[in-house]
């Protein structure tokens, strides 16, 4: 009878794990590369275009596929976190877990300031796709800020119209 681990294997895994915070530091640019070429070649929009309306894309963007990558390390932490609680600590897998986790974990914080970017980014991509795609928002030096139900008092007869505002 062998009994499964996964610990021992995670910190084998480790090292791979750099691959994630060099794309997480080259994410930036990579979104405003896509934004760019977008805008300047038709040809490159176009192509993306078909691409994404493909069924394996799952009807998300190209730049929604460009964070899962970012947001991979912070998931494996939360799930060794999950496993280590569950795990009886006589376990032979606890040591080596514990060790992947404290490895993810740094990892983790390293990209934890460029992760709080991509959700930013992401939700900038959200409100974009719900506007219809017209103003292009995504951009790394946007920030929401915050967003709600307001009301616009018209100017002639001082009725209130709701509104739905992102700041």
């Amino acid at each position: 009878i062998t009994t499964p681990r996964i610990g021992d294997i995670l910190q084998k895994l480790a090292p791979f794990l750099k691959m994630y915070g060099e794309y997480v530091k080259n994410f930036d640019n990579a979104m405003e590369l896509v934004k760019t070429w977008t805008e300047r070649s038709p040809q490159f929009k176009f192509i993306i275009q078909d691409i994404q309306k493909e069924k394996v894309c799952g009807n998300l963007t190209l730049q929604h596929h460009m964070l899962e990558p970012v947001q991979r390390i912070p998931r494996y932490e939360m799930l060794l976190k999950d496993y280590l609680r569950k795990l009886p600590q006589d376990s032979l897998d606890w040591k080596d877990a514990e060790k992947s986790l404290e490895i993810i974990s740094t990892a983790a914080s390293h990209s934890n300031s460029a992760i709080r970017k991509m959700e930013n980014l992401k939700k900038l991509l959200e409100i974009y796709e719900m506007l219809g795609e017209e103003e292009d928002i995504v951009n790394p030096s946007n920030e929401l800020i915050k967003e709600g139900q307001i009301l616009k008092l018209a100017a002639r007869n001082t009725s209130a119209q709701e509104r739905y505002l992102f700041l």
